[in-house]
């Protein structure tokens, strides 16, 4: 066979074959495997070479390997012949060369890649996307964080790339977005079932301050702490723990944050429905203080059902006293319904209605004049406060301290805690007032001038002479006569006519108990004799003088 084939043809297709005989150096070759032997695989990658690859670069991290004789296989050519006049070839290489294409189209298209976390590094895991190796940053393994990835391990499962740098070599995945991508649609989803006002089951997760997270089948509704009970919950763990299965009923949907708010009481009747028929005005009833606050404190009626006891109507004595010093937490306390608010779902109580007004109370057990006895609790510039019965005080004014002393001075007698003796002489129920007298205990007045009236003639003993008239005495009372009562006769009217120890007939014309003074007068005295005797003897007008009549008057007294 005569071909014409100059030399220059020849060493073109010479060329041309061993470029198709020999593939380049740095790509990916089939080959064939031919013996597996010390824990190698022997592939003849064709055109005369066989070369060698280590068994585990067959096999996917925590699996073993896959390989068996006779099985074709891809390959990375990256020497055509070494020492031992082998190709060195790499399964490794080939399986990356072979990703690495295959993930730009994923990350390109936005789709998911399946891969298996197999090793742990500063900051996250690593990840084998078949063949290329990936970082997975500790923030993306979960929608929450992870404490333990061990059951994650070695897993086949989706994940999303977001970042590729194929020069640097550089991979980073999320597993995160992908279970959010889920967990929206499941959310979706589940919240679309849901209906404002259905009662559905929940599984508690999570329990704060505030209240409840509910899990309602792959998404979470919120049970607010006040939505809880229709009575007072301090903390949600009273009455929910973690893991319980609880009825809740839908409140709220929110459509756009896909927020769900829930209701536990709702699901129970609202005791405010028969709060007026149950608790009518003036009633009184037993409840339990809830909390106290400086202006009052809150008492549990019923479950669900609590009034306030303003700080004015705790105590009849103590006015500025804070509520936490009549009542305490938790206890059981006797209350009289004031006024109800069903709109605004608010009961006033009082406390002290409960009890009887002890101004009431002293007043019926105390009439005017009883004598009591006391502590001093307070002394003022304008008398002494006591401590009275009921946990009241009564007030001695300085003018009810002493008969003979100014109140000024006599109050310099009392110390803070004697104990001091005193006559109510008024209770003021409205305005809380007890007026009492301690120098009203000194009845000696009362005895001296017993069975004296206005108009009596009695027979007082002088016991000082003054200017401005007399000073008398009757039964260890004093008086004083002033002058122009010393006489009818103005030229009489003469203090200096008496002597101490005169004993004088007087006329009484008044008798004052406050004061303990008696009226006297000698003047009285003589003008009611001469009209006594006109009226027994005749008038002036029948002739008779005076004189006369009066001589007459004396002279039928001596008989």
């Amino acid at each position: 066979m005569a071909q014409n084939v100059s030399m220059e043809d020849f060493e073109a297709l010479l060329n041309e074959s061993f470029e198709i005989d020999t593939p380049a150096e740095g790509s990916v070759v089939k080959g064939k495997v031919i013996a597996i032997e010390a824990g190698q695989a022997i592939i003849d990658v064709g055109y005369k070479m066989e070369g060698r690859v280590d068994l585990k670069e067959f096999s996917n991290p925590g699996e073993a390997p896959s390989v068996a004789v006779g099985d074709e296989v891809e390959v990375f050519l990256d020497r055509v012949e070494n020492a031992r006049g082998e190709a060195v070839i790499s399964r490794d290489k080939a399986r990356r060369e072979e990703a690495w294409d295959r993930l730009e189209k994923a990350y390109a298209s936005e789709e998911r890649v399946e891969g298996a976390i197999f090793g742990r590094v500063k900051g996250g895991f690593t990840v084998d996307l078949g063949g290329a190796v990936a970082f997975l940053p500790g923030s993306q393994v979960d929608v929450r964080p992870v404490r333990d990835a061990g059951p994650l391990m070695g897993l086949k499962q989706p994940f999303q790339i977001l970042k590729m740098d194929r020069r640097r070599g550089n991979i980073v995945v999320s597993r995160r977005a992908i279970l959010e991508e889920s967990r929206a649609e499941q959310r979706a989803e589940v919240i679309g079932n849901l209906t404002e006002g259905q009662t559905v089951d929940g599984v508690v997760k999570n329990i704060t301050e505030y209240g409840a997270f509910v899990d309602l089948g792959g998404v979470d509704g919120l049970l607010h702490v006040t939505d809880m009970a229709w009575r007072r919950v301090n903390h949600p763990s009273e009455i929910l723990s973690i893991g319980e299965t609880i009825k809740v009923q839908v409140i709220k949907i929110n459509k756009d944050t896909h927020r769900i708010s829930l209701g536990m009481k709702q699901l129970q009747a609202d005791p405010w429905d028969s709060v007026e028929s149950k608790y009518p005005l003036e009633s009184v009833h037993t409840g339990r203080v809830t909390n106290i606050t400086d202006y009052g404190a809150f008492v549990e009626l019923e479950p669900g059902v609590e009034g306030l006891v303003h700080v004015s109507e705790m105590s009849w004595t103590k006015k500025n006293v804070h509520p936490g010093k009549i009542v305490s937490t938790s206890q059981e306390v006797e209350v009289m319904v004031l006024e109800i608010d069903s709109a605004k779902r608010r009961v006033s109580l009082g406390l002290k209605q409960t009890m009887r007004n002890p101004w009431e109370l002293f007043a019926e057990t105390h009439p005017e004049g009883t004598v009591v006895e006391g502590e001093v609790k307070n002394i003022t510039e304008f008398g002494l406060f006591v401590g009275l019965p009921g946990d009241i005080d009564g007030m001695v004014h300085l003018s009810d301290l002493s008969w003979e002393e100014r109140g000024e001075d006599a109050i310099q007698n009392y110390r803070k805690g004697d104990m001091v003796k005193a006559v109510v002489t008024e209770v003021d129920v409205e305005k809380e007032r007890i007026s009492l007298s301690i120098k009203a205990l000194d009845d000696s007045f009362s005895g001296a001038v017993e069975g004296v009236k206005r108009g009596s003639i009695i027979t007082v003993t002088v016991t000082a002479i003054e200017d401005g008239g007399i000073e008398v005495e009757y039964e260890g009372a004093k008086s004083f006569i002033r002058r122009s009562d010393l006489s009818r006769d103005r030229a009489e009217q003469r203090p200096e006519r008496f002597q101490v120890g005169d004993h004088v007939d007087v006329r009484v014309t008044n008798v004052d108990q406050k004061t303990r003074r008696l009226g006297l007068s000698i003047k009285a005295r003589e003008i009611a004799e001469e009209k006594e005797a006109v009226e027994q003897y005749g008038s002036s007008d029948s002739g008779a003088s005076l004189g006369d009549i009066l001589g007459a008057a004396l002279k039928g007294g001596d008989e």
